[in-house]
């Protein structure tokens, strides 16, 4: 029997740095400082270098990092928000959740990326913020966006939850916008062991706002200053994850030389689209997603093989039922509606081998040649 390929493989990055771990998490306890503190602040320095902004705010989840950031910046009742159709549900959520308006762009059909065009064309007085998502890893066009958003005095927060340490022209993202969000759910290139989020930014004002916005709006132990929320990034998390920040350029690179193996060796196979090679853009392919025709029936081979496989996303965000009193109907955004019946997840994850790849490979061919 074929042993198992998970799409990725949570058990072997951790038993590949489990002492760290363990030591990381046991200093956590035996501080028994919980929630915020020393721990999660030296995360946040480090993870703002990381990013190349001069300020990290650990949150308890990615959907809080754009809500809270969205407050930040004052987007409210009423405002409209440009995002694409081709993401997560969580994109969207967030606007909701501040009584904002998230108006859905079409994506680029080879980058999945929101279409910057089509953006400038959607843009009403109304409008106040764009949130470009780097989606599986692949860094937005960041530099034609910000021209879009000076030209109309739009708010850029960034949605990084798919893509620690991508570049686009040699900075990363993250650092582009106004705010940048990150999520640390447990399968992101830098995990949490729970939830967990962060939001980075060079702008002190905004930086003190989500500060104040994660933990009741306290100004002291009992005084608080605004109406907050209880949001706060725990130290046991941040101790793991300041662990995991150390090999995170280590595992963003192995995860490319993955992506290339993917790329020689489906290199001839016809019946799919392989991700999309952006000029100046340095991905982390936090999923390696083709387009594939039949891609129910090559999910069923692959299975039967052993071989994890997801489909991000299906249905996309205008054909979402929670989200139908936008008002959208099918056919509106043409390319997100072929993209979520193609798209196909492959496993990628740092500790993958050659032979991993080469077996997938060799299914996904031997499952075209039949028919």
């Amino acid at each position: 029997m074929d042993t198992p390929i998970p799409l990725t493989d949570l058990k072997r990055e951790y038993q590949s740095i489990k002492p760290e771990i363990d030591r990381a998490i046991q200093y956590a306890l035996d501080n028994a400082n919980f929630i915020l503190g020393k721990t999660v602040e030296d995360f946040e320095n480090a993870f703002a270098g990381f990013c190349q902004t001069k300020y990290a705010v650990g949150v308890a989840n990615g959907t809080d990092a754009l809500r809270l950031a969205l407050i930040a910046c004052g987007i409210g009742k009423g405002d409209e928000v440009l995002i694409p159709c081709f993401t997560f549900i969580a994109t969207a959520e967030a606007v909701i959740l501040v009584g904002a308006i998230p108006r859905l762009i079409d994506v680029d059909s080879k980058t999945f990326n929101i279409d910057t065009r089509k953006a400038e064309n959607a843009i009403t007085n109304k409008t106040k913020a764009v949130i470009p998502v780097h989606l599986f890893g692949q860094p937005v066009d960041m530099n034609s966006l910000q021209k879009i958003a000076r030209k109309n005095s739009l708010i850029i927060i960034e949605d990084v939850a798919q893509a620690h340490g991508a570049e686009n022209f040699g900075k990363r993202v993250g650092s582009f916008g106004r705010a940048g969000c990150f999520s640390f759910y447990p399968s992101k290139n830098l995990a949490a062991y729970g939830d967990g989020g962060a939001v980075v930014s060079n702008d002190a004002d905004l930086v003190a706002k989500i500060k104040l916005l994660r933990d009741h709006g306290r100004t002291e132990k009992y005084l608080h200053g605004i109406v907050g929320f209880n949001s706060r990034l725990d130290a046991i998390q941040a101790a793991v994850l300041s662990v995991k920040l150390k090999y995170l350029d280590k595992w963003n690179e192995k995860r490319r030389t993955i992506a290339e193996w993917y790329r020689t060796s489906l290199a001839n196979v016809s019946e799919i689209v392989l991700p999309h090679s952006v000029p100046n853009t340095e991905p982390v392919y936090h999923l390696f997603v083709i387009r594939a025709k039949q891609r129910d029936e090559l999910r069923t081979a692959l299975q039967e093989r052993g071989i994890q496989t997801g489909v991000h996303y299906y249905p996309p965000l205008h054909l979402q039922p929670s989200l139908s009193s936008l008002g959208y109907k099918k056919g509106d955004f043409p390319i997100s509606e072929q993209l979520s019946n193609e798209v196909l997840s492959l496993p990628i994850f740092p500790a993958m081998e050659k032979e991993d790849v080469t077996r997938i490979a060799e299914t996904i061919r031997k499952f075209y040649s039949s028919k």
